[in-house]
């Protein structure tokens, strides 16, 4: 969850909220987020079959160098 917190702190923060469980500038609030969700956004810039999105928008870029970290961001969101 630490390491989860500094790669979120580092690659989110432009769109998502400092507290993750607030809605940020342009993102939406993201805490307790499942592990699907984050990597169909993040790898892929969509959304896992038969989710309904908080926001509809495809603002969010994908982050491919974030794979391996989804783990970690996911036990930071927990």
């Amino acid at each position: 969850a630490d390491r989860g917190r500094r790669l979120y702190l580092i690659n989110c923060l432009a769109c998502h909220n400092r507290d993750p469980a607030k809605p940020g500038a342009t993102g939406p609030a993201i805490k307790g987020s499942s592990i699907a969700l984050l990597e169909a956004r993040i790898l892929h810039r969509r959304y896992p079959p038969g989710y309904v999105p908080k926001r509809k928008s495809s603002a969010m870029p994908a982050y491919p160098h974030l794979q391996k970290a989804i783990p970690d961001l996911a036990a930071y969101l927990r």
